[in-house]
């Protein structure tokens, strides 16, 4: 089973940039898709083959996520269940016969580090809404995790030090998520390459210069550890600010 998670940075934007056409060339069985930037229906997204679940932001033009799946879904659920997290689109989760797929776009610290306090306490539920999935059946959780964990996946590590998506606080929950059973599989695969990256800014260059961070993931149970195939970040696709990210379960 291939699964593949882009945040797209906009969905209408990247389909005037080969999004559909790079779906089709690649085939996979599911794609996650974050930063939608759009509601159901705004657009059609001519995907033949594949369910379609969408889940949006309140505040139009905002986040937003979607699956994009060959296989119907035993299930498919929006948010985690909290109020205070369930207003901005973050969160689809399709349950399959052996597994629980999760997309998710987690919320960005913003400049000044406006946002920390409230991405710490999303950590914390978010961590407990997939242990509690856990519970039922091994988790396949993917997207835009906001995060450079360790030094080794970003270009500049001394000067972003106290920046948003590398500051200790969100590197340690990462660590976290790690230590509570979850498997960083591109890491799994690579344990110490360097200058693989899967988002540039926009700024300076940064791509050219592949100054880069990785903060999109594939993490998996343990109990899913024999079944990983293959991880691979796909630099070379162009579209948006991030590429997609792959995962091949067995």
């Amino acid at each position: 089973m291939r699964l593949i998670s882009w945040n797209v940075n906009g969905l209408r934007a990247a389909m005037g940039k080969g999004f559909l056409e790079f779906v089709r060339e690649q085939d996979p069985d599911v794609i996650c898709v974050q930063e939608t930037k759009m509601q159901e229906g705004q657009a059609e997204v001519p995907l033949e083959g594949y369910h379609q679940y969408w889940c949006s932001a309140e505040k139009k033009g905002y986040s937003g996520t979607a699956v994009f799946t060959k296989r119907q879904p035993l299930s498919v659920s929006y948010g985690i269940g909290i109020d205070v997290h369930d207003h901005e689109g973050r969160v689809i989760t399709a349950e399959y016969e052996d597994f629980y797929l999760v997309n998710v776009y987690v919320p960005n610290s913003q400049n000044e580090l406006k946002r920390l306090d409230y991405r710490m306490q999303w950590e914390d539920d978010f961590r407990s809404y997939l242990k509690s999935l856990e519970a039922d059946k091994p988790v396949i959780t993917c997207g835009d995790f906001n995060v450079a964990h360790r030094e080794i996946d970003l270009k500049n590590p001394k000067t972003n030090r106290r920046n948003a998506g590398f500051t200790d606080e969100e590197r340690e929950k990462m660590t976290e998520l790690q230590e509570a059973g979850f498997i960083d599989t591109w890491r799994y695969f690579y344990p110490d390459t360097e200058g693989v990256y899967s988002w540039w800014s926009y700024r300076f260059n940064a791509r050219k210069n592949n100054a880069g961070w990785r903060i999109d993931y594939f993490l998996v149970s343990r109990a899913l550890e024999e079944r990983l195939g293959k991880a691979e970040i796909l630099t070379e696709v162009m579209g948006s600010d991030h590429c997609p990210v792959t995962l091949e379960i067995r």
